[in-house]
């Protein structure tokens, strides 16, 4: 009888921190920070969770790591051939995509927003408001101000986007809404009454980017 030929065994990926990194990512989009278990991480790598310990040494760092993975992109750019405006902009923007794009990552940031990645952010957006000769005294403030709006407003509308139920579609959602302020007692909500047509027309970066003008425009006033 003929050997039968033994086909080679498929060789498996090395494990590494990269690989870790990213299948937290992809835990989290899925499950959220809650389902970010060692045990789940190692089933989805194949592997076990003392290989895991040996490049992370625990959720914490995990949780940073894939903070920086995700937000790391956006903030990478240089900006070089930008106006201060724009460059603070583009970047303002890039952190809304990411943290959109996981909702996660926004209470990740908050909890260690005054450690990296969102030091690259802020010290970015205050070479930018140097860049806007900005008085010293005022630097300070002027890039406080941006990076508060930034976090919060991108942490805000993961948060909405969170809190809405899956696969409710947005425009009949808005639309609800503001027809729901629209009904409101005019005595007590006339301004929220007035803008509930904007509402249900409004789009979100769109929005975000107009709050970010409107700061600028405030540090160009006061320079």
């Amino acid at each position: 009888m003929a050997a039968r030929t033994r086909r080679p065994e498929r060789r498996q990926e090395p494990l590494s921190r990269e690989r870790i990194v990213s299948a937290a990512v992809e835990l989290l989009d899925t499950v959220g920070e809650g389902g970010l278990t060692f045990r789940a991480l190692a089933e989805r790598l194949a592997t076990g969770p003392g290989a895991i310990y040996w490049h992370v040494t625990g959720k914490t760092e995990l949780l940073a790591a894939a903070a920086e993975a995700v937000v790391g992109p956006a903030i990478a750019g240089a900006d070089t051939d930008a106006t201060p405006q724009e460059a603070i902009r583009a970047l303002a923007l890039g952190v809304f995509d990411a943290i959109d794009a996981h909702p996660w990552v926004g209470a990740q940031l908050a909890r260690t927003s005054w450690q990296s990645p969102m030091l690259r952010v802020f010290e970015r957006v205050g070479r930018q408001v140097q860049a806007l000769r900005v008085p010293e005294a005022a630097q300070f403030t002027a890039a406080s101000a941006l990076m508060n709006y930034i976090l919060g407003v991108a942490g805000q509308n993961a948060v909405n986007t969170r809190t809405v139920q899956p696969g409710t579609d947005r425009t009949e959602f808005l639309d609800t809404v503001a027809t729901a302020w629209a009904e409101l007692d005019p005595g007590q909500y006339a301004f929220t009454r007035d803008v509930a047509g904007q509402l249900r027309e409004h789009d979100d970066r769109t929005e975000f980017l107009a709050g970010i003008d409107l700061i600028l425009t405030g540090i160009a006033a006061r320079r």
